[in-house]
């Protein structure tokens, strides 16, 4: 098999590498928006379609396969992370203003990081949602202030990264930790599994 990541995330490579896949990386370039009364589990799952199979068109495509691997081997593996709270999905901050609002609305409270997987082989898909609950303990005005200083969160659902300097601000977590970092890797082999299968 060989699997390629549709995802510039260093942070879904890492979490790839540490569960010990091999792997090449081919980002998606698909629209991030949200559709008018789309649900957070709807979007995430949606995005993770989009990028799977766009990845999986433009290597069929340009014919990017390696001589001893058969097109049937080719597996992609699509994911899009959002961050929800009161059913509201916080994306990527467009500048400080913007994430530093939304470090206001997640302090002192509970949210939900949802993970939408897709894995895909020639006509056969299979994907889950997974979520995960984080609770932020309550950040004083200097905290935020430090944390935009850091520029960690510019470039994350959320405005936050829970394996980096944001660690600090949470106080407990109900489920996957990989999947607040954006990949559930623990349900990957199941899916890769599933795929096989349905092949």
């Amino acid at each position: 098999m060989r699997l390629v990541l549709a995802s510039a995330s260093p942070r879904r490579a890492d979490l790839l590498r540490a569960a010990g896949f091999t792997f090449d990386i081919v980002p998606a370039a698909v629209d991030e928006q949200v559709r008018a009364g789309e649900l957070p589990a709807e979007y995430v799952r949606r995005l993770a379609l989009e990028k799977s199979a766009a990845v999986l068109e433009t290597m069929a495509a340009s014919a990017v396969q390696p001589t001893n691997n058969p097109p049937g081997d080719l597996v992609v593996l699509g994911a899009d992370t959002a961050v929800v709270v009161e059913g509201e999905i916080l994306g990527k901050p467009r500048d400080d203003r913007e994430a530093g609002a939304m470090l206001r609305r997640l302090s002192g409270r509970r949210h939900e990081v949802l993970t939408g997987v897709s894995v895909r082989s020639g006509s056969a898909e299979r994907g889950l949602v997974e979520t995960t609950s984080v609770y932020m303990r309550e950040l004083r005005d200097e905290d935020i202030a430090w944390y935009l200083g850091s520029g960690e969160g510019r470039d994350k659902a959320g405005a936050y990264g829970i394996q980096g300097l944001a660690s600090r601000f949470i106080s407990r977590i109900d489920g996957s930790y990989a999947n607040v970092v954006g990949l559930p890797v623990a349900d990957l082999p199941a899916l890769l599994s599933a795929l096989a299968s349905a092949g």
